[in-house]
């Protein structure tokens, strides 16, 4: 063979080697903290293989041989067919939750819109059993992105309910507070009911809990630009407040001074861990590194890989005046 032919099958092959090379899957960087699990999600055994509770079993049909799985599963649930602004962050904001268990490898995710999906035994829209796919029996957690008014029958209600006292977790974010508000028992669970808007535009956010892992990355205190949500029967007796909006920092407002304005809390519901946050309505806030860290942590708390005491209390007194300091003596 002759060196121009050794030389030119040297050459193919090498770029052969590159082309593969630059079309191979980039692993986006997970928070800091987590590292992505090797071989992409469920060790390539795709989704199919996700098993009630987060129980390692076969991973899939035919996955003769296949590796166990031992991440968790996250319901990635937004209904928003009732309401009256179709948020544009929603679907960015689904995309953010997926790509945080698929880089960390923590969990894999299930994206539905519709609310069929509510049962223990998946059911197709005519109410025979679907053959697979998530169910409250098959998922370790919800993310919940509902709004306003949500169809769902008793029989649903109940398993929903029953599904977080039992242990689960449920996080809901931003326009999940203003959902299903016919159903007190729904905002029972949540911790509060939605009370209206707050403030639009930028202010202070206070951190309550700075040692908590969920927030603790926020500092005491931090300035944040948002449609923040008010809530409305909240018992601070009954939920631990991690951060609350700080009146003052918005005088054009007319919010009274020593209010008591909670944006994001965690609470215990039977043996279930619910969080929720107002934080954030507009879409580029979902690539706030520190938002992200947030819903992160408040994912991995709900689902029990973390663990986090959820510690009612009263609204911290506001920190005392400090004291005059006398002008320097004239020299």
């Amino acid at each position: 063979m002759s060196k121009l032919r050794i030389g030119l099958m040297v050459a193919v092959c090498a770029c052969a080697g590159l082309l593969v090379s630059a079309q191979a899957p980039q692993t986006p960087a997970a928070p800091q903290g987590t590292a992505p699990a090797p071989g992409g999600r469920a060790g390539g055994g795709g989704r199919a293989g996700a098993q009630p509770g987060g129980q390692p079993g076969a991973q899939g049909r035919g996955g003769r041989g296949a590796q166990p799985r031992t991440r968790k599963v996250l319901l990635a649930w937004a209904d928003t067919r009732n309401g009256q602004a179709q948020h544009a962050f929603t679907s960015h904001a689904l995309a953010v939750i997926e790509r945080l268990g698929y880089d960390s490898g923590l969990w894999d995710t299930f994206i539905r819109t519709d609310s069929n999906i509510i049962y223990n035994t998946a059911l197709k829209t005519d109410g025979t059993n679907a053959s697979g796919g998530p169910s409250l029996s098959s998922v370790d957690g919800i993310f919940f992105l509902g709004h306003r008014e949500i169809e769902m029958n008793a029989k649903q209600k109940e398993e929903l309910l029953a599904f977080v006292r039992g242990g689960k977790g449920f996080v809901a974010a931003h326009t999940g507070l203003t959902a299903l508000e016919s159903w007190p028992e729904f905002g029972e669970m949540m911790g509060a009911t939605y009370g209206g808007h707050l403030y639009t535009g930028p202010g202070q956010v206070i951190n309550e809990q700075p040692t908590n892992p969920i927030v603790r990355h926020w500092g005491s205190a931090f300035d944040y630009r948002d449609e923040f949500y008010r809530p409305n029967k909240l018992s601070r007796d009954k939920v631990d407040v991690l951060l609350r909006f700080n009146p003052t920092s918005a005088p054009s407002s007319n919010l009274p001074a020593d209010g008591d304005f909670p944006l994001v809390w965690t609470k215990k519901y039977g043996e279930g861990r619910v969080f929720y946050s107002s934080l954030s309505h507009d879409t580029s806030s979902w690539d706030i590194r520190n938002l992200q860290t947030m819903m992160f942590e408040a994912i991995r708390w709900s689902l029990g890989i973390t663990e986090a005491p959820v510690m009612p209390h009263p609204k911290p007194a506001a920190p005392a005046p400090a004291p005059a300091t006398a002008p320097p003596a004239a020299q």
